[in-house]
């Protein structure tokens, strides 16, 4: 059976279609949950990460280590729960996260702006103007969010597997569509994919506690042998550094082994040939 993300805007009636669909299926449906145990495992605000997330990723660039640290820990928190399989994620950037696994079915809700506007209106006892200027900076600030960390828009449909339009489709049509979907081969997974989001966890893990030592560090795994490279900026990592580097990284559960690659940043030359580029 495949892990379900879901890509939603505000008040689009995506996260009643993950629960209910996480129901129908007796998966196990997270959203805000992975914020809760980024902020508990690496003591680190709630709050930080709730704005780190759902506002314009130039927050990120105020807090100690910027938007790497972030990244890392709700990657890391959230692919913890993907080694368990059988889950409905709705929360942001799930289909980032997961993009490389095969067995992950991408979803992505839409709904009539009129129709959010209304509910917005409703649940927060405001005018039509306010309700449009909200939803629109928030669409916006996920837009940037994507656009600035991964490079990619969420608006982009070649990102998921299926996009739902509830207009003429209601929240109960959306998960007997999704339901029937998740049946298919296609999305089933294999020993290779799991191996693979076994091996991503051990990763993620691994990179999430050693980013308060160093910034630019790029974590692998196989089976429990861990490679970790990073950029040595004119010997500026020092021998310290690198040893408490493996010392974190052999303490923490699953890992076998550990070897660390140190790669020369190249010196730029003094000049610019212009004939280079003709």
């Amino acid at each position: 059976m495949p892990i379900i993300t879901i890509s939603r805007g505000s008040y689009s009636r995506g996260k009643a279609v993950a629960e209910k669909l996480a129901g129908k299926l007796g998966y196990e449906c997270l959203s805000r949950e992975i914020l809760l145990e980024a902020s508990d495992e690496f003591n680190i605000s709630e709050i930080k990460l709730i704005r780190a997330l759902h506002d314009a990723p130039t927050i990120l660039d105020r807090f100690n280590h910027g938007k790497e640290r972030f990244v890392a820990y709700i990657r890391s928190a959230l692919l913890n729960h993907t080694v368990k399989d059988n889950m409905v994620y709705h929360g942001l950037a799930g289909h980032y996260l997961l993009k490389d696994v095969s067995h992950v079915l991408k979803v992505r809700i839409l709904a009539n702006m009129e129709d959010r506007i209304q509910e917005e209106m409703r649940r927060e006892n405001i005018s039509e103007q306010e309700a449009y200027a909200i939803l629109k900076k928030d669409d916006e600030e996920r837009r940037k969010w994507g656009l600035n960390i991964y490079g990619v828009d969420t608006k982009d449909s070649s990102l998921y597997d299926i996009v739902l339009h509830l207009d003429k489709m209601t929240v109960e049509d959306a998960v007997d569509t999704l339901y029937c979907l998740a049946q298919k081969k296609t999305f089933a997974a294999t020993p290779d994919s799991l191996k693979k989001i076994k091996d991503m966890a051990l990763s993620a893990k691994v990179k999430a506690q050693l980013i308060e030592y160093i910034q630019s560090i790029d974590v692998t795994s196989d089976e429990g042998i861990v490679s970790i490279s990073t950029v040595d900026k004119n010997r500026a990592v020092e021998a310290n550094t690198i040893e408490s580097l493996y010392d974190i990284s052999s303490k923490i559960e699953g890992v076998k082994e550990v070897h660390i690659h140190l790669t020369s940043m190249k010196k730029k030359p003094d000049h610019i040939n212009p004939f280079y580029n003709m």
